[in-house]
């Protein structure tokens, strides 16, 4: 992926080379067929469909101050929003939907734009181009994902890094997001039209995946400021935003998409026999793929 200088000419240049990039992935990773079936990812999905409600532990790293360089971890309780590019059927999402033609194995939460996690991400990232204090789309930094499935006793630890996906993905300056990403994304329809893919209608068919109180909450006052500080105009608790386009709430609104580079499965369900296995993407060799080793529990 190409280096973002200051200078508008590189800018542009990485620009174009990006997009090339994207296209490049479209074409061999979706359009030229499917890479192998991921090991863990049937299993997963079943376990989660299991969970009446399915929330996560979600870590981060979160820096002390500018001046210093110690970190400490942060977790929170977050929400799985199905994998990207293949979002959950639900009737009553008003939101035009792109084809089911894509699948990936990349974990999705939606979070507001003002909330810690998101300075976390984008400050955490190795890439120095990244301004975490205008985040819009772009690469985050690592975070680890836990989920306990007590319907099937299984844990399931998914470590490795993250995308920030807002309103400009679809600008030059999130090419290299979409190229990164567009790897990931594999055809499993070849009878479908990709032409009409679109980012930002993925997008706003997450958000429109959220109920109305939901959505809302992004017109809410700003996370973690005093309850003595004004809101600010529109701001308030209790809304429901009905207009997918509202610019307050998608102004606020993200989608954190989290690239697997490890996943730790343990199965507890057989109290004299316990199980797990480890799973490591595996960047090298003619196509990008798995490996799968079974480890004592």
């Amino acid at each position: 992926m190409p280096t973002l200088s200051a200078s508008p000419i590189s800018l542009r240049t990485a620009a174009r080379v990006s997009h090339r990039l994207w296209q490049q992935a479209m074409s061999t990773t979706v359009v030229a067929g499917r890479r192998s079936e991921t090991p863990w990812r049937a299993d997963f999905l079943d376990h989660i469909g299991q969970l009446p409600s399915p929330a996560f532990s979600l870590s981060s790293l979160h820096r002390l101050s500018d001046a210093s360089h110690a970190v400490v971890p942060r977790c929170r309780t977050v929400i799985f929003r199905g994998m990207w590019a293949y979002l959950p059927n639900n009737p009553k999402n008003p939101a035009p939907r792109n084809p089911l033609s894509l699948q990936t194995d990349l974990p999705v939460i939606t979070t507001d734009v003002r909330m810690e996690k998101i300075t976390e991400l984008l400050g955490s990232a190795s890439s120095s181009s990244q301004d975490a204090s205008s985040p819009a789309s772009g690469p985050g930094g690592t975070v680890e994902a836990v989920f306990w499935v007590p319907q099937t006793m299984t844990q399931w630890r998914i470590q490795g890094h993250t995308y920030v996906v807002g309103p400009d993905i679809e600008s030059d300056a999130a090419a290299p997001v979409r190229a990164a990403v567009g790897q990931h994304m594999q055809r499993n329809n070849p009878d479908v039209d990709l032409s009409s893919w679109s980012w930002t209608k993925e997008l706003t068919a997450h958000f429109g995946n959220l109920s109305p109180g939901m959505r809302g909450s992004f017109r809410n006052p700003a996370p973690g400021t005093p309850i003595t500080q004004e809101p600010g105009d529109g701001l308030g608790l209790g809304q429901e935003v009905h207009d997918l386009e509202d610019a307050v709430a998608r102004g606020n609104f993200r989608v954190i998409i989290i690239v697997p580079e490890a996943v730790d499965r343990v199965d507890l369900s057989d109290p004299n026999r316990a199980r797990r296995w480890n799973y490591q993407a595996v960047a090298d060799g003619p196509e990008p793929g798995w490996k799968s080793t079974e480890l004592w529990p």
